[in-house]
C-alpha cells in the first residue's frame, strides 16, 4: 500500500465520473504495505478507499475483486468493490488497473488481547465456509511455487546457517505437498495475509467488535490450515522472539474450530504448516529487503522477524489443534 504511482485530484475526479459515488472531496496517500497504491478517497457519499495495482495485472484481478464482492454479499465484513456505470468493477489509472472499495470502520489493534483473536479466529472460519461456493480459481500467488523461485534470488545474502535454514524448510515443504495428508486438506479462498494490520476492530478496547478483514490482494486458493498459520504466526506471538503466547493462541484457534472444527490431517501437519508460513513471509521480507522495487513511501520489512519465528517453530513444539468438544 505505498505511494508508487502518485493521483491527483483531477485524476481522482475523472475516475468519479464513471461511479455514481457522489462528488469528490478529498484524497490522502496512505503511507504503508508494500505492492500497492493506496488512497483515502473521501467523496459527498462517504469514504472510499481507491487502489492502484503496481504487480497485479488486470486478468489477476477478478479473483480478488469479485472475491470480496462474494464475501461481502454473505454479510462478511470485508470491503465492498464499488461497481461502475457500466457495471464493471475494474477501472484504468495511469495505465494501471485500479478499484475503488468501501473504508470499513475502526482501527487494527497493534497489541490484540485474547477477545481480539477469538473475534478474529471466528470471522476467519465463517470467510472461509462463505467462499466454498465462490465460482472463480486462482491459487496463492505466494505459494510453494514462488518460494522455489524466489529462494535462489535470496540464498546469496544468507550466512551459512540461514542459508541452511531456508533450504531445509523449503524442502520440508516440497516433501509435504507431495503427501497423502496435504492432499486431503480442506481448502478454498484464502486471505493468506491475515496479519493484525489487516483487521479492523471497532467499539472499544475493552469491548471490541469487528470492523473486517481488509487487503485481500495476497488472497488466493490454499489450504484453510495455511491461512490459519498465517494468521497466528503473526497473532498470537510475542513480538520481539516469535514465541507463542499460549493465551491468545489457546483463543484464537478455540474461536475457529467453534465455527469449523480442524480435521484429523491438518492437526498432523500444523507443526510444517506453521513453519511453511513463516518461510512464505521470511522469503517475501528478504526479496524485499534486499531486492526493492522504488517507492516514494516504501519501508521494507525486517526479514529478521520471521527468520525468528521460524526458527521458534523449528526448535519449539507447537500447542496442538483443538480436537471437537
Amino acid at each position: 500500500m505505498a505511494v508508487f504511482t502518485q493521483v491527483s485530484e483531477f485524476d481522482a475526479r475523472t475516475l468519479l465520473a464513471d461511479y455514481t459515488l457522489g462528488d469528490f472531496i478529498a484524497l490522502k496517500g496512505i503511507a504503508a504495505g508494500i505492492e500497492n497504491s493506496n488512497f483515502f478517497l473521501t467523496t459527498t457519499q462517504g469514504e472510499f478507499v481507491l487502489t492502484l495495482f503496481e504487480v497485479l495485472k488486470a486478468e489477476q484481478l477478478p479473483f480478488y475483486i469479485e472475491l470480496m464482492h462474494h464475501l461481502a454479499a454473505k454479510a462478511i465484513p470485508v470491503p465492498q468493490p464499488q461497481t461502475r456505470r457500466d457495471g464493471k468493477r475494474l477501472s484504468t489509472l495511469h495505465g494501471k488497473p485500479a478499484a475503488i472499495v468501501s473504508k470499513l470502520p475502526g482501527s487494527y489493534e497493534p497489541k490484540p488481547n485474547r477477545t481480539h483473536c477469538a473475534i478474529a479466529g471466528e470471522t476467519l472460519a465463517k470467510a472461509h465456509l462463505a467462499g466454498l461456493d465462490f465460482s472463480i480459481q486462482q491459487p496463492n500467488l505466494r505459494g510453494l511455487p514462488w518460494w522455489e523461485t524466489t529462494a535462489p534470488t535470496v540464498m546469496p545474502f544468507l550466512d551459512q546457517n540461514l542459508a541452511k535454514l531456508l533450504q531445509d524448510t523449503l524442502a520440508e515443504q516440497q516433501g509435504l505437498a507431495k503427501s497423502d495428508d496435504f492432499k486431503s486438506l480442506p481448502r478454498g479462498p484464502s486471505h493468506c495475509d491475515l496479519f493484525r494490520d489487516n483487521v479492523l476492530f471497532a467499539g472499544t478496547p475493552d469491548h471490541p467488535v469487528m470492523g473486517g478483514f481488509i487487503d485481500f490482494y495476497f488472497a488466493g486458493v490454499d489450504t484453510w490450515i495455511f491461512d490459519v498459520a498465517v494468521s497466528v504466526n503473526d497473532w498470537c506471538i510475542d513480538h520481539a522472539n516469535g514465541v507463542f503466547q499460549p493465551e491468545l493462541l489457546e483463543s484464537w484457534l478455540a474461536a475457529y474450530a467453534s465455527i469449523r472444527p480442524f480435521t484429523e490431517a491438518e492437526r498432523r501437519v500444523w507443526p510444517a504448516m506453521l513453519r511453511g508460513a513463516a518461510l512464505r513471509f521470511w522469503i517475501s521480507r528478504l526479496y524485499d529487503f534486499y531486492l526493492p522495487r522504488p517507492a516514494q513511501t516504501l519501508k521494507p520489512h525486517d526479514p529478521g522477524h520471521f527468520e525468528r519465528i521460524l526458527t521458534q517453530r523449528t526448535i519449539s513444539a507447537s500447542m496442538a489443534l483443538p480436537k471437537d468438544s
